[in-house]
C-alpha cells in the first residue's frame, strides 16, 4: 500500500498519512530516523524542515520513547549540513537525538557482509537501526547524475553506511561511487535492516541533475507506505509523468537496477502488480490514475 495526498502543506499532507498507520505501534519504543540530508542545499536536496518537525511530533504525541535521527552527509560536514539545515536548532526544541555517523568508533557500526553482495569486503552500517525497536524514514524525490540514476527510499541507506573503516580508513564511498555495480550496491544495503514508515515529500522534484540541485518540478504530492520497493517504484513513475533522464525514463520500472536488485533480494514487493495505490483525496485519485498507467506497463 502506498497512501498519496495532494497538497502544498506538508504539515496537513502528513497528518493525513500518518492517520494511516497506527502510531501506537510506536509508543514507549526506540526509534531509529533517517532524513535526507545529504548536503545542506533547501529542499528538494534535502529534507525540508517542516516535514521533519511533523514527524517528530507525531511520534512524540505516541510517547516514543527516544527518536535518534542518525546522519551522514555526503557532500559536506554533516555537523555543519545539519546546522544550516536547522536539524540542530529543531532537535534542540523538539528534544530528540541527532547521531553524526560520521564520528562513530569501530563500536558503533555493525560489520556485515551479505551474501553475493557487490560490496568487495561488506560494509559497515550504523548500529543504531539494529539496535531500535523502530526505523522510520523521509525521502525526497530526485534523479542522481552521479550514478545512482535516481535516489529515494533505497538510496537513502547509504547515508546509514560508514564511509571510512575505524580500523583502517578503507574508503567505502568511493568503492560504491566508483563500482559498475553501484545500483546493486545501493539495493544489497537495503536488505540489512527492517523499515516501518517511508513519508517521501514529493511537494517538489527534480527530474534532472540530482542530488543537491537540478531541473525543479513540481507534484505537489506526499506519499507514505512501508515498503521500499513499491515507495521508488512509484517515484519512477511520477519522474516519468513530468519527463526525466534518459536512465530513469528507459526499460520497464522494476527492470531499474535498483529495484530489481532489491525485488532479488526480497526486500519489498516483486512486481508492479503488487502496488496499491490509496489515494486520500481528490486530486491524488487523478494522478494515481497516470502513475497506474506507467506502472500497468510493467
Amino acid at each position: 500500500k502506498i497512501f498519496t495526498v495532494r497538497t502544498e502543506n506538508r504539515e496537513a499532507g502528513i497528518r493525513k498519512l500518518l492517520d494511516r498507520f497506527d502510531l501506537r505501534e510506536f509508543g514507549g519504543k526506540k526509534v531509529a530516523f533517517k532524513a535526507n540530508y545529504n548536503s545542506a542545499d533547501p529542499f528538494p536536496a534535502s529534507t525540508h524542515l517542516d516535514t521533519l518537525r511533523t514527524l517528530v511530533n507525531g511520534l512524540k504525541e505516541v510517547r516514543a520513547e527516544r527518536i535518534t535521527l542518525a546522519e551522514r552527509s555526503g557532500m559536506g560536514n554533516t555537523r555543519t549540513v545539519l546546522d544550516r539545515c536547522g536539524v540542530t536548532g529543531l532537535a534542540a526544541e523538539l528534544g530528540f537525538e541527532i547521531l553524526i555517523l560520521d564520528k562513530l568508533t569501530e563500536g558503533g557500526w555493525v560489520r556485515l557482509k551479505p551474501k553475493d553482495s557487490h560490496w568487495r569486503r561488506g560494509f559497515l552500517l550504523a548500529k543504531v537501526f539494529h539496535e531500535a525497536d523502530k526505523v522510520v524514514q523521509t525521502c525526497c524525490l530526485k534523479t542522481h547524475r552521479f550514478g545512482g540514476h535516481f535516489t529515494m527510499s533505497l538510496k537513502n541507506s547509504v547515508g546509514l553506511v560508514a564511509r571510512f573503516d575505524p580500523q583502517d580508513g578503507y574508503d567505502y564511498m568511493a568503492e560504491l561511487h566508483s563500482s559498475q555495480n553501484q545500483r546493486l550496491m545501493i539495493a544489497e544495503i537495503n536488505q540489512t535492516y527492517e523499515n516501518d514508515m517511508i513519508v517521501m515529500d514529493a511537494t517538489e522534484a527534480f527530474v534532472r541533475g540530482g542530488p543537491e540541485g537540478g531541473d525543479l518540478v513540481k507534484p505537489n504530492v506526499m506519499l507514505a507506505g512501508k515498503d521500499r520497493v513499491a515507495m521508488d517504484a512509484v517515484g519512477v513513475a511520477i519522474l516519468r509523468l513530468f519527463g526525466t533522464t534518459p536512465e530513469v525514463s528507459q526499460d520497464r520500472i522494476f527492470q531499474q537496477e535498483q529495484i530489481a536488485r532489491a525485488v532479488e533480494l526480497g526486500i519489498g514487493i516483486q512486481s508492479a502488480k503488487d502496488i496499491q495505490l490509496i489515494p486520500l483525496d481528490a486530486e491524488s485519485e487523478k494522478l494515481d490514475h497516470k502513475i497506474e498507467k506507467n506502472l500497468a506497463e510493467e
